[in-house]
C-alpha cells in the first residue's frame, strides 16, 4: 500500500477476515497504528513484514469447522500487550480444528492494565462476542 486510503482498505480487509486468522490484533498492529496517524503516513518494514506473513498465513489458512453440538468446545485465550484473543476449538478424534476465531487491539487505558485484568477482559470480550456458541 502506497497510500492511507490503501492501507483503509487493506484494514477493512483484513477486519472482514478476522474470524478466520489467529491473533490479527497482535499481528497486524503496525498497520492499525498507521490509521491512528493518517498525517504521519509512513509504512516502515514492520507493517511490510506484517504485510508479506498475511499473504503467507492467507494461502494456508486453517480449515474451520461447524461445530458439533454433541461434543465439548473448548476455549482458548491469548493476552499480549496491545491485543488479547480467543478461540474456540473441538477435539475430534484427538485433532484439535477451530471454529471461530477472535481478536481486538486494547485501547491505551487497557494496555497498562495487570495481566490478570487483562486476562479477565479477554474472557468477557471472548463471551460477549462468542455467545451464540455458549
Amino acid at each position: 500500500p502506497q497510500t492511507v486510503k490503501e492501507v483503509q482498505r487493506l484494514a477493512g480487509r483484513l477486519v472482514s477476515l478476522s474470524r478466520f486468522i489467529p491473533r490479527l490484533a497482535e499481528k497486524a498492529g503496525p498497520i492499525f497504528t498507521l490509521l491512528r496517524k493518517p498525517k504521519n503516513f509512513e509504512w516502515i518494514a514492520q507493517c511490510e513484514e506484517a504485510f508479506k506473513s498475511f499473504k503467507a498465513f492467507l494461502t494456508t489458512l486453517p480449515i474451520l469447522q461447524r461445530p458439533d453440538h454433541k461434543a465439548d468446545l473448548l476455549l482458548y485465550l491469548a493476552v499480549a500487550k496491545s491485543a488479547i484473543s480467543a478461540i474456540i476449538v473441538q477435539e475430534h478424534q484427538r485433532v484439535q480444528t477451530p471454529i471461530y476465531f477472535i481478536s481486538r487491539v486494547l485501547q491505551n487505558t487497557e494496555k497498562r492494565y495487570q495481566m490478570i485484568e487483562k486476562m479477565a477482559l479477554a474472557l468477557v470480550t471472548a463471551t460477549w462476542r462468542l455467545r451464540p456458541y455458549f
